[in-house]
């Protein structure tokens, strides 16, 4: 189960983000941490920009309710999602898993 802390403004979790991957795409819950697969090399932001970019299509929200507040230099990031709550991400998570 992926570990998710709910704040005033949303939520707040983990992802584990491996650059350079063939294609874009949720690769399951690894360490307690959403695990994403992205295409973009970990140079110069590229890759924190196509992690917001996949996260704000995959949750179906806007692209400035999503920030990455730790980790920028890390596979492993701190993502907060303002607009959502914890039981929300569950469902979303849930369904993706079923499909």
């Amino acid at each position: 189960m992926l570990p998710i802390k709910e704040t005033k403004e949303g939520i707040v979790f983990s992802v584990q983000v491996l650059p350079r991957s063939s294609r874009c795409e949720l690769a399951g819950i690894h360490d307690k941490a959403l695990k994403l697969k992205i295409t973009a090399p970990p140079v110069e932001g590229l890759a924190n920009e196509e992690c917001i970019r996949f996260l704000s299509r995959f949750l179906g929200i806007a692209k400035a309710q999503v920030a990455i507040v730790g980790g920028h230099t890390s596979r492993k990031k701190r993502i907060a999602v303002s607009g959502l709550t914890k039981s929300d991400m569950e469902t979303l998570i849930s369904n993706y898993r079923n499909t």
